[in-house]
């Protein structure tokens, strides 16, 4: 065979199971498609209605309206990630319920549970698909719409996508839109940068889909922490709530003077955020509290507990445990889920003394010793600490957002100058 010939036939061959691929990721669509419609008719049956009502009801407000694609919306997140009483979803009942399932079809259900709801920037249009990069996760998705390209007419790229995908089973790198999908153009890039920077800072889980970000997640955090004790003289601090925001506040704005010395290119000609408002402000629960611990740990980051200076006392002195505000602020720390083992670990770490005569007293059993119990109590107290995997406390955004949240600031400094620039004239 002649090496044309062998690289016709090898084109062929290609070609022949490039259409073959396209094909069976046809069928897998079309399957999506069915089973997507019986699962939606399925939630909406009766036996569904105490719990998707109310939150139809609460997105329609006061006015009662909804439309469409909000309570498309609606019905989607309640049918793939809503918890009913008993902890299952929507999802795994129809599966339980459907013995005719194959094992391919069950296992297609189950992966939606797990969907991804970000915004997205499109790349390109690829035949039926389009290539969109997720600005939340920096990560690029295939996707493809049960009715076909259709469902892309009208978008382009550069453009954005509000969506939620949910992978194709079997098909590796295959995104399938679930719900509705709202599209924006290129010239809405300053809103959509916000938006998205507010999801990736306030939903760090989104962001850390990304292992990569995982990675530079950790680095950036370590980085962090050993300045802030550089700045502070220590990891962890009890301040009055007004001297924790200033604290905070100077430290900000010492990170922001240290940054912009590190790049004076692209600060030059900038002014540098926190000067007339703060950049940290303390949350009003926290506000009204005597006392602030502002903890920065290496694993669960910087983190912020009310009255710490109280639980301190506490433990320097465990004739205090027979005062009930004292036991009560205790008791907060081992109750609440807000608040990690970490601050309590901390405690019985510097007064290794007197942590047994404490919670000897507030868990009145005399035979406690921390060093035996002390581990089993929190995890007792707090199992969703331990069952989740540690996270890094700070968001590393991708390159694509950076480029668009620092477009959107030349933006606004530039309409600043021609506004000042009006004024002046």
């Amino acid at each position: 065979m002649s090496v044309g010939t062998f690289k016709t036939e090898r084109a062929r061959m290609t070609a022949v199971v490039r259409s073959q691929d396209e094909a069976s990721l046809r069928g897998l669509i079309e399957r999506c498609s069915e089973l997507k419609g019986e699962l939606v008719a399925f939630a909406q049956s009766a036996r569904f209605d105490r719990w998707l009502t109310p939150l139809l009801l609460e997105g329609a407000g006061p006015e009662r309206l909804l439309d469409e694609g909000e309570a498309i919306r609606i019905t989607d997140h309640f049918i793939l990630r809503y918890r009913l009483p008993d902890g299952s979803t929507v999802v795994d009942r129809f599966v339980a319920g459907r013995r005719d399932l194959t094992e391919a079809d069950r296992a297609m259900l189950l992966g939606w549970r797990a969907p991804i709801e970000g915004i997205f920037e499109i790349q390109r249009k690829d035949g039926d698909a389009v290539v969109l990069l997720n600005l939340v996760d920096d990560l690029e998705y295939r996707t493809y719409s049960n009715v076909g390209r259709a469902a892309f007419r009208g978008v382009s790229a550069g453009g954005f996508l509000l969506a939620c995908l949910v992978p194709v089973h079997s098909a590796e790198g295959a995104w399938l839109i679930s719900g509705a999908m709202s599209s924006y153009p290129k010239s809405s890039a300053g809103e959509i940068a916000r938006a998205a920077l507010q999801l990736a800072t306030s939903h760090p889980e989104l962001v850390f889909r990304n292992p990569e970000k995982i990675v530079q997640g950790w680095e950036s955090m370590r980085e962090d922490r050993a300045a802030f004790i550089q700045f502070c003289g220590s990891d962890e601090l009890v301040l009055h709530p007004a001297e924790a925001e200033d604290r905070l506040n100077a430290y900000y704005r010492h990170r922001q003077e240290a940054a912009a010395a590190e790049r004076p290119d692209r600060a030059r000609g900038r002014q540098l955020p926190g000067l007339a408002f703060p950049a940290f402000e303390l949350p009003q629960a926290l506000a009204d509290s005597d006392t602030i611990g502002v903890i920065y740990d290496e694993v669960d980051g910087l983190n912020f507990y009310a009255d710490y200076g109280m639980l301190r006392d506490l433990f320097a002195d465990p004739t205090l445990a027979g005062r009930r505000h004292y036991q009560d602020a205790l008791r907060a720390y081992l109750r609440e889920e807000s608040i990690a083992p970490l601050p309590i670990r901390r405690l019985a770490a510097a007064y290794p003394e007197t942590v047994d005569a404490v919670f000897r007293k507030l868990l009145r059993k005399p035979g406690f010793t921390w060093a035996e119990h002390g581990e089993a109590l929190l995890r007792r107290r707090k199992p969703w600490y331990y069952a989740q995997e540690p996270r890094p406390g700070v968001s590393v955004i991708g390159e694509r957002l950076s480029e668009l949240t620092a477009g959107n600031q030349r933006r606004k400094l530039t309409r600043a100058r021609r506004v000042s620039a009006a004024s002046s004239g």
